[in-house]
């Protein structure tokens, strides 16, 4: 088993940045690729970015391509997501999470067996 556990969140004003953080335990995750997801108050949980294990390819949102950064460490066994020039629609709580040893993630949630408890976000204008 894998638990999650975000942390980093908090409350930033628009044009700021933040850097979120995604510790692993129970296991290494070194071998999982990585995601964050967001959800906003009356809507579904989206896609953020992900990181690859095998390659370290990374993927992310239109809507915050080159303002976010994903990435790992595998020696923490944890995973960023450096936010930067932030607007108040990326207000969410932001998820972290993992798929099982050796697959592949994607855009969709169902890809990934881990999830953490979430860190809420918040931008104000």
């Amino acid at each position: 088993q894998v638990q999650l556990v975000e942390s980093g969140g908090g409350l930033v004003q628009a044009g700021g940045s933040l850097r979120l953080s995604c510790a692993a335990s129970g296991r290494t995750v070194s071998k999982s690729d990585m995601g964050w997801f967001r959800q906003a108050p009356g809507k579904e949980r989206e896609f953020v970015a992900r990181i690859s294990w095998s390659s370290g390819n990374t993927y992310y949102a239109d809507s915050v391509k080159g303002r976010f950064t994903i990435s790992r460490d595998n020696a923490k066994n944890t995973v960023y997501l450096q936010m930067n020039s932030v607007k108040p629609d990326d207000t969410a709580v932001y998820y972290c999470a993992a798929t099982r040893n050796y697959a592949a993630g994607s855009e969709d949630t169902s890809r990934y067996d881990y999830w953490g408890q979430g860190t809420q976000v918040t931008v104000s204008s």
